[in-house]
């Protein structure tokens, strides 16, 4: 299966909710494992999510004056995150777990996320099956330029909580 290229910059947001939720509404993380700053919109089928790289960014690298790229991933999935839950809290059900099951293609202009550059996360659901995996086309923009994107699949059993019983 190929990743079919979305010009995210032209997501239609007729349909944009304008419901705020703050980051941490809608992301299962307490500080500091939310990577994240703000889910800027979201509606039934995309969402973006923003990051400004500071010096207390998780994961920067004062030797690098930045967060490696490879963190663009896990930016991604807390954005795919944040949007699952933002639409889960639209209809007044909880904010559940999901697992991140794999990326393909990720490609990024930068090897570092430097200091004061202001992401924005982009996440447009491709498809999700009964099982509850999903699809997303993702990509992160610095000014309106794509710089990193990806697909990725992720995983939102129907009780999280009975799924990671069973693993055990």
């Amino acid at each position: 299966m190929d990743i079919v290229k979305v010009d995210m910059t032209k997501m239609d947001t007729t349909n944009v909710n304008n419901k705020n939720f703050t980051i941490e509404q809608v992301l299962p993380h307490d500080h500091p494992m939310i990577l994240l700053d703000a889910l800027e919109s979201f509606c039934e089928e995309t969402a973006t999510c923003s990051h400004l790289i500071t010096e207390q960014s998780l994961l920067f690298d004062l030797t690098l004056q930045g967060v490696p790229s490879y963190v663009g991933i896990e930016y991604m999935a807390q954005s795919i995150a944040a949007y699952a839950n933002a639409n889960e809290r639209l209809h007044n059900r909880p904010v559940e777990i999901g697992f991140l099951v794999s990326s393909r293609k990720y490609k990024c202009d930068y090897s570092v996320f430097k200091l004061g550059m202001a992401l924005q996360i982009t996440v447009k659901q491709l498809y999700k099956d009964e099982s509850g995996l999903s699809a997303f086309d993702c990509a992160i923009f610095l000014n309106d330029k794509e710089i990193a994107s990806a697909r990725v699949n992720v995983f939102q059993p129907e009780n999280p909580s009975q799924f990671l019983a069973e693993q055990l």
